[in-house]
């Protein structure tokens, strides 16, 4: 089959979506309202809660939440085929992902910015937040730690990215300099912004950087990860308008001209897809498509990681609640986009069925080495870009995915930690919170060697967990619709094809560790499954007692102390 007309479904998909079902729940079921004022401006610090021009929010929103996962995901399950992958993130994106950032990021400016931990004691109980907090601080604990390994694979496999991955940080530095500071033009900004961004992927790729081994006496693989850490640490604590709003911006848009170019490429060269739209010969030990599909694919169809984003930071810096639909769906739609490049790259980035089958020989190859194999040769055949070139641009793409979301990561994780340490009244302040994230996040990813294996180690878990986490956030929200007396279904029907799926595979990846005595694996599995029922049977209570209690009035700005003791 021809790549075109599956790029050109998807694109039709998402614009739908977004024009159509969006409009649908801002204005009928979320009932955003311009004048409602948001935390941003009643709480404004200039550190975390700053009021942000929905492109730039968007930018920081939207690769905050990709990562690397829409890559790595996707590419991987395209094992079982490519329809069904295609199937879920396009339908996956439009009805779940959307509707789930958006509601959270609602959820989140309603009640003053506060997280989603936090949000799950005012809406379903003391006892939920707590188990709830342990499956938040486990996904990000995951995130932080395999986003640092990923991206050190990435600075040393392909050393042309290290000095536009690096320039990047320069870069944003000096664009929040620009904007917040000199006020100058946003359209100025951007181009001048994106152009230097592109001028130095050009210079990587002519000066690759291969560190020497040692260096300051750490092998090359050591040495990044303390590095990514360090970055991730200070960038965590400065003001957002310093180097994160602008990092992310510009890497957003940057970011979409890539997959513009990817695109373009696909138009101009028509691809074809070597790989079966169903596969019948899946490699020995391929788990079963249902329901692992659901749960491999998590961001790039719908991720409990993005409400973590929506609530911790992104409701922090809305400037108008309207600018919710924008940021929150539109971000879910960008994140849709780039899964679906990684499919049509990791399917059609190949000359043979028999070149495809030689990568994918086993479940859980391909993912970002897929996407930027397959996807260079796209660009050299539709653009005639070197083929050098070509990895350089697709592997700097994936690494300024990752950074973002592993220097937000860095920054919820914190935001964890202080929560935590609230609940034993202790407080922690933003750099010891910090220290203890780093202290936390560097010994995992160090447990099992200098080289980061460690950082791997409990990644299998990341998928079930983080679909069980997107399930109680719609919970959540839904405990809210109902409390307004609004339509609940858009929220209730993915919550629970989520949860089912999400359940489903935790119980099947339950007997996998058991059988390869993964005992580290296992109770982690166990922990996050007693969570997750946990939460879920006091979120289906508070749904009940929300039913029968007068509706609540959340158009206005609901006092903490009527919230807490309802």
């Amino acid at each position: 089959m021809n790549a075109l007309p599956l790029l050109l479904i998807g694109l039709a998909m998402f614009a739908g979506g977004y024009v159509l079902y969006s409009r649908f729940l801002g204005n009928r079921v979320y009932k955003l309202d311009a004048s409602f004022r948001t935390p941003a401006h009643e709480l404004q610090d200039g550190v975390d809660y700053v009021p942000t021009n929905k492109f730039v929010l968007w930018g920081h929103h939207f690769t905050s939440v990709a990562g690397a996962a829409p890559i790595v995901g996707p590419a991987v399950a395209v094992i079982w085929g490519w329809l069904p992958a295609f199937l879920w993130v396009t339908l996956g994106t439009v009805f779940f992902a959307g509707m789930h950032d958006l509601g959270a990021l609602w959820a989140s400016a309603r009640n003053k910015g506060r997280s989603i931990g936090t949000l799950s004691g005012r809406y379903i109980g003391g006892r939920g937040a707590n188990l709830f907090l342990v499956v938040i601080f486990l996904l990000l604990l995951m995130v932080v730690a395999a986003f640092a390994v990923v991206i050190k694979n990435l600075l040393i496999s392909t050393p042309t990215a290290v000095i536009p991955a690096w320039g990047a940080v320069a870069v944003a530095l000096l664009i929040g300099q620009a904007v917040y500071r000199y006020r100058m033009s946003l359209g100025l900004v951007t181009v001048v912004g994106v152009a230097a961004l592109y001028g130095l992927i050009l210079l990587g790729d002519a000066v690759p950087v291969e560190l020497p081994d040692p260096v300051l006496g750490m092998s090359p693989a050591t040495f990044w990860i303390v590095a990514l850490f360090v970055y991730a640490g200070i960038a965590s604590l400065l003001p957002v308008w310093v180097l994160l709003q602008p990092r992310d911006y510009i890497n957003g848009v940057q970011l979409f001209v890539g997959l513009g170019i990817l695109f373009v490429s696909v138009l101009l060269s028509a691809p074809t897809i070597v790989a079966p739209a169903f596969n019948d010969a899946v490699p020995a030990g391929t788990p079963d498509l249902v329901p692992l599909l659901f749960v491999t694919v998590a961001c790039g169809a719908i991720s409990g990681f993005h409400g973590m984003v929506s609530s911790g930071t992104s409701s922090k810096q809305l400037d108008k609640e309207t600018d919710a639909r924008f940021v929150g769906y539109f971000g879910a739609v960008g994140e849709g986009l780039l899964a679906l490049g990684a499919i049509i790259a990791a399917t059609a980035g190949y000359r043979t069925l028999a070149d495809w089958e030689a990568v994918y020989s086993a479940f859980g190859e391909g993912g970002v080495t897929a996407f930027v194999e397959g996807g260079g040769a796209i660009l050299n055949s539709g653009l005639g870009l070197p083929v050098s070139l070509s990895s350089t641009v697709l592997a700097t793409m994936a690494i300024l995915f990752a950074a973002t979301t592993m220097d937000t990561g860095v920054r919820l994780l914190r935001f964890v930690v202080q929560e935590a340490g609230e609940v034993a009244k202790v407080r922690i302040n933003n750099v010891a919170g910090t220290l203890i994230t780093l202290a936390v996040g560097m010994g995992l990813t160090f447990s099992q060697g200098a080289g980061g294996e460690g950082g791997l180690r409990i990644w299998p878990l990341f998928g079930t967990s983080n679909q069980l986490l997107a399930s109680l956030t719609l919970s959540i929200v839904a405990v809210m619709l109902i409390r307004k007396r609004r339509n609940p279904a858009p929220a209730l029907i993915p919550l629970a094809v989520v949860f089912v799926m999400a359940f489903w595979a935790a119980v099947v990846q339950l007997g996998d560790f058991y059988d390869a005595r993964d005992w580290l694996l296992l109770i982690i599995d166990l922990v996050i499954i007693v969570a997750a029922l946990w939460v879920a049977f006091e979120a289906a209570v508070a749904m009940r007692r929300a039913s029968r209690e007068p509706p609540e009035a959340l158009d206005a700005d609901v006092t903490e102390k009527t919230e807490l003791t309802k």
